[in-house]
């Protein structure tokens, strides 16, 4: 399971998550710095990525644009690196639902709060 990890999550979410969600990268790590939300999501879809986020302009791509990629998008302010790595290993098996299910497959957002 690949996720792709925005610029306003730190880089050093991918070593508290890999056991669980390995081959995942953050945008730094695929030279995607600096680059527009369509170029990520461009990226994404194109290498099988899913993109986790704290901003909602993924989720509004996500609602036109449909999946792939789908977007898990992290509505809960502010966070450590610490508390996102321990959200997404708390709703690991939702994750891999929400990834992986063939009944899930048009819904492109799953919304953690």
């Amino acid at each position: 399971m690949k996720l792709l990890f925005d610029q306003n999550i730190s880089f050093r979410i991918i070593g508290k998550i890999n056991f669980e969600f390995p081959d995942s990268k953050h945008i730094s790590d695929v030279g995607l710095a600096g680059s527009d939300d369509s170029e990520i999501w461009h990226f994404a879809r194109k290498e099988g990525f899913a993109i986790v986020t704290f901003d909602s302009d993924f989720y509004e791509m996500a609602l036109i644009l449909g999946c792939p990629p789908k977007v898990i998008w992290l509505r809960t302010g502010n966070l450590t690196t610490n508390q996102v790595a321990e959200l997404l290993l708390m709703n690991c098996n939702a994750i891999k639902d929400f990834l992986f299910c063939p009944d899930l497959d048009d819904k492109a957002c799953f919304v953690i709060e």
